[in-house]
């Protein structure tokens, strides 16, 4: 592949990513901050039978305690210390997530996948630059997580759709995500890994720092790019992929292309502000920068079928 550049976040993934999968694998070593709790509990279950790595989880005051079969930490550090955790979900309600996220990235967790929604921005204005000091990588919050097929779920995905292939995903919509998935699959592809960023306004990880990764990633030879109304991540993202001189085929798809002006559409961060936020704006850059672009979920899948690699 030819030589790619990246931010800083773009290289630690790429270091991380040349070792392994994308972001999880089956050597990941994951608990679940909010452990105990019923959304924790619920989907803890659901990544365990998957196969996914999950060594415990991490409820305040419970420590000692076996949930699902596994050791309950009183602190992230108990976990790290204890399982040598490198990698967290977080089910924490919203007033505490910031600081969920904070302590991971203090006790040295590297992954932190955030699924709680409607954190405070005040919170996340915090805790975004806190785990990049700490040299975390942040997926979220109010996101679907990251499934690599296979090998690991930390997420709420239905990993039954996902099945293994070539093509990298990544998405600010979750129920997109899995639709994604789907036309993937239907188009006779698989997944190499998706990765949920999520639609809040200030996230962890930006499109163009997926794609990053995912062009980093030897199992990818495709990546399906799915944004929505608001802000610049889409463009952003496309703009880096024509000044790489597209090293590898992408597809993308913006969600909102009905959207009136001015009023948000179902995620915090999905609200045209001026000309260049709109669905119609985004696909315009995006096919100027060699992107292919389908105009509807369900055409993803058949323009998949025009890339040949």
């Amino acid at each position: 592949m030819r030589s790619l550049e990246f931010g800083s976040i773009g290289l630690f993934l790429y270091e991380f990513n040349k070792k392994m999968s994308v972001i999880v694998n089956k050597s990941s070593k994951i608990i679940v901050q909010g452990f105990t709790g019923a959304e924790g509990s619920f989907h803890a279950s659901q990544m365990i039978a998957y196969g996914s790595p999950v060594l415990g989880g991490v409820t305040p005051g419970k420590g000692g305690q076996v949930h699902l079969g596994l050791p309950v930490f009183n602190t992230v550090r108990d976990a790290v210390d204890s399982v040598g955790a490198d990698t967290t979900i977080i089910f924490v309600p919203p007033a505490f997530a910031a600081d969920a996220i904070m302590e991971a990235a203090e006790s040295g967790i590297k992954i932190i996948i955030t699924i709680t929604e409607g954190i405070p921005v005040k919170d996340m204005l915090m805790a975004k630059p806190y785990t990049k000091s700490k040299g975390a990588t942040l997926i979220g919050p109010n996101c679907p997580g990251v499934i690599t097929p296979d090998e690991a779920k930390v997420g709420i995905m239905p990993g039954f759709i996902f099945k293994k292939g070539n093509v990298g995903i990544v998405s600010k919509s979750g129920t997109l995500t899995y639709e994604a998935a789907d036309q993937v699959v239907k188009a006779g592809h698989g997944i190499s890994t998706a990765i949920g960023i999520g639609g809040d306004p200030i996230i962890g990880t930006s499109t163009k720092e997926a794609v990053q990764l995912l062009m980093a990633d030897s199992e990818a030879e495709i990546i399906v790019m799915i944004g929505e109304i608001g802000g610049q991540y889409e463009a952003e993202a496309a703009q880096w992929i024509k000044k790489q001189n597209n090293p590898k085929p992408v597809v993308g798809f913006i969600a909102g292309q009905t959207a009136p002006k001015g009023k948000r559409m179902g995620h915090a961060g999905a609200i045209i502000g001026g000309a260049e936020d709109t669905a119609e704006a985004k696909m315009k850059i995006m096919k100027e920068c060699g992107v292919f672009v389908a105009y509807s979920p369900a055409d993803i899948g058949e323009t998949l079928s025009l890339i040949h690699i």
